[in-house]
Formats: C-alpha cells, structure tokens, sequence
C-alpha cells in the first residue's frame, strides 16, 4: 500500500452503528446526492447551482460488504471507516463537479480522469417505514484506476490524505496494513454490482445525443463478467463521501420527535479529531 494518512485504533463515529442500521433495513438503500455545478449564466452573481441524483448507498471504505457473488480478491480487515461510499461513471456530470468546485477547480476534461476531487456535497437518506431522515454535508472525493500507478499525481495525494486521514487501524490490523491496497478495494467494489451493472459503464457516453447506432463496443444492456474488462474499468469510479456534519431527524412519533447532529472537530495540528453531538428541535 502506498503512503497513507491513517489513525490508531479508535470508536466509530457516535452515529455510525444507527445510520447502518438503518441502511441495512432499507429494501434499497437510495440516496439523493447534491453537488455543486459551474453556473451556467457567466454574468450570474452566484458561481454556482445545485446538482442532484439518486444513488445507492455501496456501504463504508474499507469495509466492502460481503457478497458472495464477488469473486475479486479482498482486502484483509485492517481499516475501518466512517465514510459512505457509491459508484459512478466517469463520464457523469458529479466527476466533474466535484473536481470543479474543489480547491483545485480542475475544469478540463483531461484534469477529472484520475483520482482527486473534493468539492462540497450533501447526501440525504430518507427511511421511509422508520420515519428517518439522515443528512450528511461534507465533500466528496474519486477513487479511479491511478490510485495505485507507477507515479502519484496530486489528486491521488489528496485522496490518500483526505480519505486516509480518516480511516482507522482496527484491532489486529497493524502488522497487516503493508498488505491492503486501494486498488484492491476499488476493484472489491467493481466486483460487488451485477454483471448488468458492470455494464452499464460500456453504456454510449451518458446525456450525448442519440445519432444512429452507438458502436460495438458501447451499447446497452451488456453484461459484464470480467472483473478487468478495460472498458468498464476505465469508466468505473467509486466516490467516498467525507463527511464533516451529519444529522439524524427521527420524526417517527410526533410527541418525541427530535434531531441529532454530529460534527467532526478537526484537529488543527494534525487534522484528526472527534465528533460532537447536540440534540436539536426537529
């Protein structure tokens, strides 16, 4: 494993084993994801507009769930985490919104193909059969197939520090973490959708116009098995949510409704550091 960012031995988040819990009730667990695009009024005294979309929930880094239909190598158990993750398409507008409205405000499409990113986002989860909504703000960043290559670009520096910084050595897994390796557990998530899935990213170039036949190699409703197809794989990115606030609004008895909101205080020497709880009116 490349040079990460990481800490000791330490509680997940006050909020992590709810929000799980809940995740797991959901029949799927869907999520609206917001972002953040170039507005496209030049003489607009706002730079930017909202963007939003459904996802799905693909659970924490590090912590790729169990599926035995994924027959990609995993990881050993070495880091936890307490960042939700989903995959996308490179080729979506969110890969260049986040890398846009980043520190970096990377634009040219060249500049959005590796890892990177970190433009502000929010994700809001809604469980319905429980009255739950949960709402996280924070930013959000790419894991793409350089995560792992012969040289380290500056958005594969940030990921590695921005992700890395949060994610925890568990019990047992310090003579373990030479072993773990983020493109492992890139490929882990490729492995965990459906061959209908893998495939959507041969899918024709998402929002082009339709203008007769797409070519052979791009066209809807493949299957793919090969965990290494170099198409699929060139497309397919997973996007790790950092979250710095999160809230929960239980309003499932309106004579106790309430809700809950976390906030991670970073540390301003070493960036790590803990999260604050205040129970709040609905």
């Amino acid at each position: 494993m490349s040079t990460t960012t990481h800490t000791r031995p330490s509680p997940p988040a006050p909020w992590r084993s709810a929000f799980e819990s809940d995740m797991a009730e959901m029949p799927s667990p869907e999520f609206v994801f917001a972002s953040l695009h170039s507005s496209p009024d030049s003489k607009s005294p706002t730079p930017y507009v909202p963007r939003l979309r459904f996802c799905i929930y693909r659970g924490m880094w590090s912590q790729l769930p169990e599926n035995k239909h994924n027959d990609a190598p995993k990881n050993p158990r070495v880091y936890d985490s307490d960042l939700p993750t989903f995959t996308t398409d490179v080729r979506m507008q969110k890969v260049g919104e986040l890398f846009g409205s980043s520190a970096g405000k990377a634009t040219k499409d060249e500049q959005v193909q590796g890892s990177g990113g970190g433009g502000p986002c929010e994700a809001v989860y809604w469980i319905k059969e429980k009255g739950m909504q949960w709402r996280m703000k924070g930013t959000a960043f790419i894991v793409a197939p350089d995560i792992e290559g012969q040289e380290e670009s500056s958005g594969v520096r940030t990921v590695k520090s921005e992700i890395g910084g949060r994610m925890r050595v568990v019990e047992g897994g310090e003579d373990k973490e030479g072993d773990w390796s983020w493109a492992t557990e890139l490929t882990g998530h490729f492995g965990n959708c459906s061959p209908g899935m893998r495939g959507s990213w041969k899918n024709p170039p998402p929002g082009t116009p339709v203008k007769g036949e797409p070519d052979k190699d791009h066209q809807l409703a493949q299957k793919v098995t090969d965990l290494h197809d170099p198409i699929a794989r060139s497309n397919f990115r997973v996007v790790v949510i950092k979250p710095d606030e999160v809230e929960a609004t239980d309003i499932s008895n309106p004579e106790t409704a309430r809700r809950r909101k976390y906030t991670f205080v970073a540390d301003a020497q070493d960036g790590k550091g803990e999260w604050t709880e205040e129970e709040l009116w609905p």
